[in-house]
């Protein structure tokens, strides 16, 4: 991202800031008032609420880099608002949660949290050290939770939750088509339409992100430098936050009407 630093500031690239900067305060206040829904499984709802909040910080952080905040203030960096690897984990927790309301929560359910709490303990352990040491430190291909090993791990996650989250959506829906369970019905299908566009979405953007890594590796082509390019990747990944934040503004005031009435309580 070359030309961020030139002084080079089009009507472009504050529009394209003002659209981050949209997603984030989407992200932020619509996460915060699934903590205050009363109906609904209140598991579920709090592993929604924490990924579009992660989301936000994590948009917020990409906002940051884009404007070159770190460079300028290298005592910011790694500054704990980076999540990528928690998004598939609480989408997968929303939609089992939601659709087996009746599920306890076990120990071995910890397993998921494994990656999730050391990306946390990463940045914040960083975030602790010095600046001058905080400058030297790169996305280095070894390192598991900022660099090249931790966008596959985010890529390769995030496709097979939803894989997962989508087995159970089906489930769900042959179940409640045999019980003639309307309201669990469009439940289901209601997730069916959040998990299929993720899927789309998804897809785009892990183009983005793996032309980026192939074109930077092995043809030593840095696409970064690319206004263009730069802009396009950016977008594919704010779009993931404004479609689950649309999904998540119709959960939160059109819920009772489309899944007829007050959901199913835990």
């Amino acid at each position: 991202m070359d030309f961020l630093v030139t002084g080079d500031r089009s009507i472009f690239f504050y529009l394209l800031l003002f659209f981050l900067a949209a997603g984030v305060l989407q992200a932020l206040s619509l996460g915060a008032l699934f903590f205050l829904k009363r109906s609904g499984d209140s598991r579920a709802n709090a592993a929604y609420g924490l990924l579009l909040i992660g989301f936000g910080l994590t948009l917020l952080h990409n906002i940051l880099n884009f404007i070159g905040l770190y460079e300028a203030y290298p005592g910011l960096k790694f500054l704990p608002l980076y999540y990528t690897l928690s998004f598939p984990v609480l989408l997968f927790f929303h939609a089992k949660l939601s659709l087996y309301p009746a599920y306890k929560l076990r120990w071995t359910d910890a397993k998921h949290l494994l990656l999730p709490v050391g990306q946390l303990l990463f940045f914040t352990l960083l975030f602790l050290q010095p600046a001058d040491y905080k400058a030297g430190v790169s996305r280095a291909f070894y390192n598991p939770f900022y660099g090249a090993l931790e966008q596959g791990l985010y890529l390769v996650s995030f496709f097979a939750y939803l894989y997962f989250a989508h087995r159970y959506v089906r489930a769900r829906r042959r179940e409640a088509r045999r019980l003639h369970q309307q309201q669990e019905l469009r439940k289901a299908l209601y997730l069916r339409t959040l998990l299929r566009v993720l899927l789309v979405l998804f897809t785009i953007h892990t183009v983005f992100v793996l032309t980026d890594f192939v074109y930077y590796e092995f043809l030593e082509i840095n696409l970064r430098s690319v206004k263009p390019y730069v802009a396009l990747g950016m977008l594919s990944f704010a779009v993931l936050g404004y479609w689950m934040g649309t999904y998540g503004f119709q959960v939160l005031f059109w819920g009772r009407y489309v899944f007829g009435g007050k959901q199913q309580e835990q």
